[in-house]
């Protein structure tokens, strides 16, 4: 079975006290479909979070809390009608579904097909959930990680160590007969520190995590996070005045694969493309990258997290190749776009709560490995830029162009990673890039639970990877010409 809490339950399960079984689910849909809606679906949610903050020696801040509710879609066409209530008794639960069903204005109503329950993949078991750990547990984390970065180094002046956990348990049924379960475990461990010398301040970071237990700190322990942060800032005291212009860029494997996902993944979800405003629209089975290229959205890998054993819609998601050896093979789909391309949905359908109607949202999106040993690939760099640690930026949606700044990077020359460099900014067309893609490292990654996706004011959790990439030639802003 799913993971689930022995203090966090989400009413609605069997037994809870607004049990939702296959008959009253028929009955809500029976509303929501009363004004001629061609299909509709029900999302229970119930969240329970909690967060610590440990900063200047002490724990600054605690937190815990709960959400519940249910949100009613309706489509009539390729139109969608959405409602949502923070209550499950039945008044409330029936006007979110006769809200949702406003919008359709004629034809009969249909009847929901029965509901049957699915079992969905099981990608995320665990023993005990974090929230379930009693918080002193927690807390000692914390301070191990502090006592670890102040040690690392007399310059270290600051850090802030946080953990933040959750169990998400929804319960999606469908007027044409899907009723499946999922709770989703959720934990982010992160480490902050500043350095100071001789009038110079740096930040350095570390994080990671997952849809996993405490035991994710057996291979990852709050010392190593925090001798990473702690090395970042030392290193980046040092760090010279970056060049300028259009230069030879090697990406680091792992979470340089945020610029494939926001530069590239967001082009290759399907609404988008449905609405031709994707620079990727009408272009499946044409060449869009270099051949060494192929990239994945995979939302089956063991406790990532980007990982879902279903999607928001009820559907289970699948491993889908997007770019195959260069060439454009699919897009993430949701019902609604699936629909359009008269496709299966991939599993995509995703949201941040139960107050928003679902999209094609990435799961873990990947840049697959290539032949080349990582090694090889830095020799081949007379000079340039290796991107180690990729901080904000931007990016146009419609034509991939974007801008990443680096909180860790150094200046590659012949063939070696020598000076740290500081205020490095890549400026770029994500589709450009991966046409330039000259080498692809065999040694791919996948991020370790740190990256929430935004789109359209919804935040989701997600993975991103990649191998070590040459990138032929990125412009790079940076602080000196040359």
């Amino acid at each position: 079975m799913p993971v689930q809490s022995n203090l966090y339950q989400a009413p609605f399960v069997p037994g809870g006290s607004a049990a939702i079984d296959s008959a009253m689910a028929e009955r809500l849909l029976s509303v929501a479909l009363g004004r001629g809606g061609d299909y509709a679906d029900l999302f229970f949610e119930y969240r329970a979070a909690g967060g610590l903050v440990f900063d200047e020696g002490i724990l600054k801040s605690a937190s815990r809390g709960v959400s519940m509710g249910l949100g009613v879609r309706v489509q009539k066409g390729d139109a969608t009608g959405y409602a949502y209530v923070e209550r499950l008794d039945w008044d409330a639960m029936k006007r979110a579904a006769e809200t949702a069903a406003q919008i359709a204005t004629g034809g009969g109503s249909k009847t929901p097909a029965a509901a049957r329950l699915l079992e969905p993949a099981r990608r995320y078991e665990l023993d005990r959930p974090t929230l379930d750990l009693p918080g002193i547990d927690k807390r000692s984390l914390l301070e191990r990680a502090a006592s670890a970065a102040h040690a690392y180094d007399p310059h270290i002046v600051k850090v802030e160590a946080s953990f933040s956990e959750e169990i998400r348990e929804i319960l999606v049924v469908t007027s044409d007969g899907n009723m499946v379960r999922d709770a989703q475990p959720l934990l982010r461990f992160g480490v902050r520190v500043i350095a100071e010398k001789d009038g110079r301040r740096q930040e350095g970071s570390s994080g990671g995590g997952g849809r996993t237990s405490i035991d994710y700190f057996v291979a990852r322990s709050p010392e190593w996070h925090a001798t990473e942060a702690a090395r970042q800032a030392m290193t980046m005291l040092d760090a010279v005045e970056a060049p300028a212009g259009q230069m030879e860029v090697v990406l680091a494997p792992g979470d340089s694969g945020i610029l494939l996902h926001e530069a590239v993944g967001h082009g290759l979800e399907a609404d988008f493309n449905r609405k031709g405003t994707s620079n990727y629209s009408g272009k499946l089975g044409t060449e869009v990258a270099s051949s060494l290229c192929s990239v994945v959205d995979d939302a089956t890998l063991v406790q990532s997290r980007g990982t879902i054993n279903v999607d928001d819609e009820g559907n289970e998601p699948r491993r889908s190749v997007l770019i195959e050896n260069g060439k454009l093979t699919s897009y993430m789909h949701d019902r609604l776009s699936a629909k359009h391309f008269g496709l299966r949905p991939s599993g995509n359908g995703r949201r941040e709560s139960f107050a928003c109607a679902p999209m094609p949202r990435m799961t873990n999106t990947i840049l697959l490995a290539g032949p080349h040993e990582p090694e090889e690939i830095l020799r081949s760099v007379k000079r340039g830029i290796y991107a180690k640690k990729f901080g904000g930026g931007q990016v146009d949606i419609a034509n991939g162009d974007f801008v990443f700044s680096l909180t860790e990077s150094y200046l590659v020359e012949d063939g070696k990673i020598t000076a740290p460099l500081k205020g490095v900014n890549l400026i770029g067309n994500g589709p450009d890039v991966l046409r330039r893609v000259a080498m692809l490292g065999n040694d791919v990654e996948v991020s370790d639970g740190i990256w929430t996706c935004g789109k359209d004011g919804q935040s989701v959790p997600v993975g991103v990877g990649c191998p070590t990439v040459k990138i032929s030639a990125i412009t790079v802003g940076g602080t000196r010409v040359g």
